[in-house]
C-alpha cells in the first residue's frame, strides 16, 4: 500500500472506436474513505470502475491495488474487490443464504467461517428476517441488498458500487445508503459511482465529478463549493437587533454580508458551521432574542453546473 491508499488510478483512457470514453481519468482512495463518481448517465463512470477492477482492458494509465498493479489478466487483486455492478448478480432460485453461501464457496472460504460471515452480512444489508426466502420474491430494493452482501463477503479491501440505487424505491435506497455509511464507518474503502448529488453529499468524503470521460474537479463537498466562490446564507429571526449587535456581527470572520429585514438577519458566510455559533453568542451577548436559524448551502448541483454548463441529469 501506498501512503495509505488502498486504490490509485492513473491516467486511464478508454475509447471505443471514435468514441474516447475515459480521458486521462485520476484519483485515489484511502483505507475507510469513501469516494464518488458523480456524473450523469453516459459520462464515464462505469467504464472507468470497470477498468479498475480489471474487467475492462484500458487503452493507457496505470491502476494499483494495496499496491499491486491491476490489469485484467491478474488475479491477486482482483481478490481484494468487492464489485456490486448495475445489473443484478444474484440467483433468483436461491434463497438469499443459499445465494451467499454460493459465492461464498467461488472465494473458496473455509466452512465454518463462512457460516458466520454470511450471519453478518446478512445483518449489515438488513435481510436476517428475510435470509430463507428465495430471491425471485424480493423487491428490486432488497435484491439490490442481496447484491450488495454478495460482494461485502470476502471482506474485501475495495467495496465498488455502481449506480446501486437506481430503480429502488425510497426506503430500500435508504437501508442502501445506511449500509455504505456503516462500512465506511469500519474502515473499508469504497467506490460510490451515482448521478444522485444528495447520495455523494450524504456518503463521500471525497468526489470526482467527471464529465465526457474526465474529471472536471475533485475534493471535499466545501473544497469543491469554494471553486465557485458561493457562500453560505444563515437565516436568523431575532428581536432585539441594534446597530451595535450588526457591527458585531459583520466582524466575525468569515462574514461577507449582514442584511437586516423586519424581522430577521440574513448573513452571507464562507462556512456556516464555523459562523453560526460565533454569531449566537454576539446575539446572546447583546440581549437579542432569537426564535428561529434556517442554513441554506449551495450544493453540488451548483458545482456540477458551473463547471459544465448543464445540470447533472441533462
Amino acid at each position: 500500500m501506498n501512503n495509505g491508499r488502498v486504490l490509485e488510478a492513473t491516467d486511464l483512457k478508454k475509447s471505443f472506436g471514435d468514441i474516447h470514453a475515459v480521458r486521462g481519468v485520476s484519483f485515489h482512495i484511502g483505507v475507510g474513505e469513501t469516494y464518488g463518481l458523480l456524473g450523469p448517465n453516459g459520462a464515464g463512470k462505469t467504464t472507468s470502475i470497470s477498468m479498475v477492477s480489471g474487467l475492462l482492458q484500458r487503452d493507457g494509465g496505470e491502476v494499483l491495488l494495496d499496491g499491486q498493479s491491476m490489469t485484467t489478466t491478474t488475479l491477486a487483486p482482483k481478490q481484494e474487490i468487492g464489485l456490486v455492478p448495475q445489473d443484478l448478480a444474484i440467483y433468483p432460485d436461491l434463497t438469499a443464504r443459499e445465494n451467499l453461501r454460493f459465492f461464498g464457496h467461488l472465494y473458496s472460504m473455509p466452512k465454518a467461517e463462512l457460516s458466520k460471515r454470511i450471519d453478518e452480512v446478512l445483518e449489515v444489508v438488513g435481510l436476517s428476517d428475510r435470509a430463507n426466502d428465495r430471491s425471485s420474491e424480493y423487491s428490486g430494493g432488497m435484491k439490490r441488498r442481496l447484491n450488495i452482501g454478495i460482494g461485502l463477503l470476502h471482506r474485501p479491501k475495495l467495496l465498488v458500487l455502481d449506480e446501486p440505487t437506481v430503480g429502488v424505491d425510497p426506503q430500500s435506497r435508504n437501508a442502501i445508503l445506511e449500509s455504505v455509511e456503516h462500512l465506511s464507518s469500519e474502515g473499508m474503502a469504497v467506490l460510490y459511482t451515482t448521478h444522485y448529488m444528495e447520495e455523494a453529499e450524504r456518503l463521500c468524503d471525497r468526489v470526482g465529478i467527471i464529465d465526457q470521460g474526465e474529471i472536471k474537479a475533485e475534493g471535499t463537498r466545501r473544497e469543491l463549493i469554494e471553486l465557485i466562490g458561493q457562500q453560505d446564507l444563515i437565516r436568523i429571526t431575532a428581536t432585539g437587533v441594534n446597530d451595535a449587535t450588526l457591527a458585531d456581527l459583520r466582524g466575525l470572520a468569515g462574514v461577507a454580508s449582514v442584511s437586516p429585514t423586519e424581522d430577521s438577519l440574513d448573513m452571507l458566510v464562507n462556512d456556516a458551521g464555523a459562523a453560526l455559533p460565533e454569531a449566537m453568542r454576539v446575539l446572546t451577548a447583546h440581549g437579542s432574542g432569537v426564535s428561529s436559524v434556517t442554513v441554506e448551502e449551495p450544493d453540488l448541483e451548483a458545482v456540477f453546473l458551473h463547471l459544465t454548463g448543464k445540470a447533472l441529469r441533462d
